[in-house]
């Protein structure tokens, strides 16, 4: 069966994977910028935003790593969009433009009901409002046997971690304090819900932990 995985995700030094007050001027809320510095110097992830050079280094493969295999995606509703409650129109298509990194089919959690958003280059948004199993569902159907990558925000990786539904969790920390935001694990018992640290790589820019739910 596929594997559902957490890739790339930036964590500070206090805990928090995003910051707060969203909006179209800080994507991932106050400050959380930062947490991606070590992101934005690799090849990865200058080639998705259409430039040249970067770094190859340990960085770059994890990032890299974590476009590989992978079928389908999920994301919470507030990855797609700062856009809150019923959908006003559908001129809202996501925060990447015409052409998304992601080139397979994705499937939005939403309360709200909302025709598929097809882009270029192959990525379809799919707006699932029957919860987290039934998105995870549809993206293992979708995927055809490879993994899953599930891709926040926050709240939604939580609400994956506390059903055990996650294989594998890349967590990237950087050396920031944010002081505020949304916690990553706040009031979640890893070890009690079967998870484990199976590998940490530290680089210049960042420290690449690897969390692995444990075999039953």
């Amino acid at each position: 069966m596929s594997k559902l995985l957490v890739h790339s995700t930036g964590v500070s030094i206090d805990g928090f994977a995003a910051g707060p007050d969203q909006s179209l001027e800080n994507p991932l809320g106050v400050g959380a910028t930062a947490l991606f510095d070590w992101a934005w110097k690799t090849r990865t992830f200058r080639v998705m935003h259409g430039k040249e050079g970067g770094t190859t280094g340990v960085d770059n493969d994890f990032a890299a790593r974590g476009f590989e295999n992978i079928g389908a995606w999920i994301l919470g509703r507030n990855m797609f969009g700062p856009v809150r409650g019923p959908w006003p129109d559908d001129s809202w298509k996501g925060w990447w433009g015409d052409e998304p990194p992601y080139h397979v089919l994705v499937f939005v959690l939403t309360h709200h009901a909302r025709d598929p958003l097809p882009m270029k280059g192959g990525t379809t948004f799919h707006f699932v409002t029957g919860g987290i199993h039934a998105a995870l569902d549809r993206a293992r159907e979708a995927a055809g046997g490879k993994d899953v990558r599930l891709g926040g925000g926050v709240s939604t990786i939580r609400q994956y971690l506390k059903e055990r539904l996650i294989d594998e969790l890349n967590l990237v920390y950087s050396s920031v304090l944010l002081g505020a935001g949304e916690s990553l694990f706040q009031g979640m018992n890893l070890p009690e819900l079967g998870y484990q640290v199976t590998s940490h790589i530290a680089t210049e820019d960042a420290l690449h932990v690897t969390i692995t739910k444990k075999r039953s």
